[in-house]
């Protein structure tokens, strides 16, 4: 399945608009996790931690959001937008959704 964040697949034609799918993601960071990060953000380093699980986020919100095309008859996702929030608690949660315009493109 194609995605992109473009309204248009250069070298294909939009034949049919299936309409709006999303994706989405809640990842919860545990507490050992936070200590380290925050450590790790003290010093001045990168913090993998959470650089990891957004990306797992988002992987699972695309996915998320291809099967959803899939079952719609669409072989492409066009104009995504992903959002990331931090919710919960304290900001305990890690958030990622995505939404596009599922689409059948010759």
């Amino acid at each position: 399945m194609i995605v992109t964040t473009t309204n248009a697949i250069e070298g294909h034609r939009v034949s049919k608009y299936h309409g709006l799918v999303t994706g989405e993601a809640i990842m919860g960071a545990n507490v050992f996790k936070d200590l380290f990060s925050n450590i790790t953000d003290v010093i001045g380093g990168r913090s993998g931690v959470y650089e990891r699980e957004l990306r797992k986020a988002r992987e699972i919100a695309t996915e998320e959001m291809t099967v959803a095309a899939a079952e719609l008859g669409a072989n492409a996702v066009i104009g995504c937008d992903i959002d990331y929030e931090v919710v919960g608690g304290g900001g305990s949660m890690l958030m990622v959704t995505i939404a596009g315009t599922a689409v059948t493109v010759d």
